[in-house]
């Protein structure tokens, strides 16, 4: 079971807003929109994702890591190396 089950309706919400903005952002290309607004709104699109991606995060220390964690051994290496390359992947983006 993933971490997120919990969550995952918000996040499924969350995720159709932001599929909203995309195609809001192709609109303002295709009708010529001035270059800040729609930077503003990439920049807008950009936080929104950043949030599902932190969300899913968080849910999957506190479910998956955190389970490992309990069971120990390599397993737990496993999962802790897993979320640390997450998190080294979410901070390059």
């Amino acid at each position: 079971m993933n971490g997120y089950v919990g969550n995952k309706s918000a996040l499924l919400a969350r995720l159709r807003r932001i599929e909203g903005q995309v195609r809001g952002l192709a609109r303002m290309v295709d009708e010529d929109t001035y270059c800040i607004d729609v930077l503003t709104q990439v920049s807008a699109t950009t936080r929104a994702l950043e949030a599902v991606a932190l969300s899913l995060l968080d849910d999957h220390l506190m479910h998956c890591v955190a389970e490992a964690t309990a069971q120990g051994g390599q397993v737990a290496e496993d999962k802790l190396h897993e979320a640390s390359a997450a998190i080294a992947r979410l901070v390059r983006s």
